[in-house]
């Protein structure tokens, strides 16, 4: 397969790129099953959880650059009015991944929220979106690795390659899936978004493999240069699983309560003043680990 071009179409002389048209629609579909599934399983009102996702796609798409730049700061120290050209390339997904869960983490503590719960919300959902954009690299004729003779190779200036943007379009609308099934029956918070961590850095610990050197960013050691995305990997799914066997003994040792059942026909609602209230199953979840549920749940005043 050959890409059949950059360009999607044109507005008022303005090219607009496949890649921007499927990441916005990736984004968009993500965004849509998030804001279904937030009241029914992770018991935060649509309201809210529409401004969480907003500033979280905002700041993601600040850390896709600002990651992409910081690993090739020798270039654009050089020339820094390229650090704002978002139109000439230049994102990681790693970035966008470490600064999106950041913001998360802010807004859950100012809003009081539980950070592994809006994790699980966000992370279950975030694959699809991925399988979606990563199709984007297709129409730009990048994203690919070493030669091969497979015949579903991309080729890129004649030369069948690899299509490394094809593997991980697959695995993660099959991680999609495999999430959306472990979510709608967690165990314990933060199931589904350490699971992500895991089965989404393996993937990309092996695509990296691939992919020819001269195009990956790379990390420097005293002791040697590595990529930086393999590095990432190792360390995200060494501390992932340790968090995931440490959460899974706490929920073992409380019998395994199944957190989405507090949630179920649990809505919020607004009283007469505007005020937010919560129904009894959310201050059930949210009560001690999530695995003690005897809170009542209280109404604002």
């Amino acid at each position: 397969m050959e890409s059949p071009g950059r360009v999607a179409f044109s507005v008022f002389g303005i090219d607009i790129m496949w890649y921007g048209v499927l990441i916005a629609a990736g984004i968009l579909l993500a965004f849509l099953i998030i804001y279904k599934r937030a009241p029914v399983y992770h018991g935060l009102s649509q309201d809210r959880t529409f401004n969480f996702v907003i500033l979280i796609v905002l700041a993601a798409l600040v850390g896709t650059r600002l990651y992409y730049v910081v690993f090739n700061w020798d270039y654009y120290s050089e020339n820094p009015a390229k650090i704002f050209a978002f139109r000439d390339g230049g994102l990681a997904i790693h970035g966008g991944l470490i600064v999106g869960a950041l913001m998360g983490a802010l807004l859950c503590r100012i809003y009081h929220e539980r950070f592994l719960n809006l994790m699980d919300l966000c992370f279950t959902c975030i694959p699809l979106g991925q399988a979606i954009g990563r199709w984007g690299n297709f129409f730009n004729s990048e994203v690919y690795g070493v030669r091969t003779d497979l015949p579903w190779a991309v080729r890129i200036d004649g030369e069948p390659m690899h299509p490394l943007f094809l593997y991980e379009s697959i695995w993660c609308f099959l991680l999609f899936l495999f999430l959306l099934r472990v979510d709608n029956r967690r165990k314990f918070f933060g199931q589904s978004f350490f699971l992500y961590c895991i089965l989404y850095s393996v993937e990309r610990f092996f695509a990296e493999g691939l992919r020819i050197p001269e195009y990956s960013l790379m990390v420097h050691f005293p002791w040697g240069e590595y990529r930086q995305a393999q590095v990432l990997s190792l360390v995200v799914i060494v501390a992932a699983a340790a968090l995931y066997v440490l959460m899974y003994r706490r929920a073992k040792a409380a019998g395994f309560p199944q957190v989405n059942a507090a949630w179920e026909g649990a809505t919020a609602v607004e009283d007469e003043t505007g005020t937010e209230v919560k129904a009894e199953a959310e201050a059930k979840a949210r009560s001690g680990d999530g695995t003690e549920a005897e809170a009542k749940a209280e109404q604002s005043e």
